[in-house]
């Protein structure tokens, strides 16, 4: 199923039990790690770390098997909210530090320091935001996909809409990133 020794490895480590939950995890992250590829595949010139964006979208959210979230089948004691936090503990812990950095900036288009203490939520006060182009390519990929309904795609216009509840400066991120990633699929 998973075609890829790390991943495995990784998953296999935290999710040893073939359940919901970890159906649910290896389907999201596969359909975040396939749009992420073809968008990738689509632009040579960028010159992505294609093995790495691979890895990195199949691992993005390891860190919910730690979280509360009944309704995905997450029973650990963690806010929802804080699974990139632990995902990033989590593979800093099995060396791979540059995979964490995914885990960590993926929620929502990225979050602020300002995001973090307007709406007090509970993550050190700094800045949780995509920097590389592997980065903001998982975090855009994850949008159209949640893990509440793993096997539908949302369209860009969802997308849109379920950011923009958390205000206006990750909905502009993601819609840059939509001109930039598929700017040049006819629609």
């Amino acid at each position: 199923m998973i075609d890829n020794k790390l991943v495995e490895t990784i998953i296999d480590k935290y999710y040893p039990e073939h359940n919901r939950l970890r159906e649910i995890l290896i389907t999201h992250s596969t359909l975040v790690m396939e749009r992420a590829v073809r968008i990738c595949d689509r632009h040579p010139e960028w010159q992505l770390d294609r093995t790495f964006l691979i890895e990195a979208a199949m691992l993005h959210d390891i860190g919910i098997v730690r979280c509360n979230a009944p309704g995905i089948h997450c029973m650990g004691e963690a806010p929802y909210l804080l699974h990139g936090r632990i995902g990033a503990e989590m593979l800093r812990a099995e060396g791979l530090p540059r995979h964490a950095r995914v885990c960590e900036r993926h929620t929502g288009a990225g979050l602020t320091r300002d995001d973090i203490l307007r709406q007090q939520l509970p993550l050190p006060p700094q800045d949780f935001l995509p920097e590389t182009l592997e980065e903001q390519l998982i975090c855009y990929a994850d949008k159209f996909y949640s893990k509440t309904h793993p096997e539908r795609e949302k369209t860009y216009e969802h997308a849109q809409r379920s950011l923009a509840k958390f205000g206006n400066e990750g909905l502009e991120r993601f819609q840059r990133w939509h001109d930039r990633f598929e700017g040049d699929v006819i629609r």
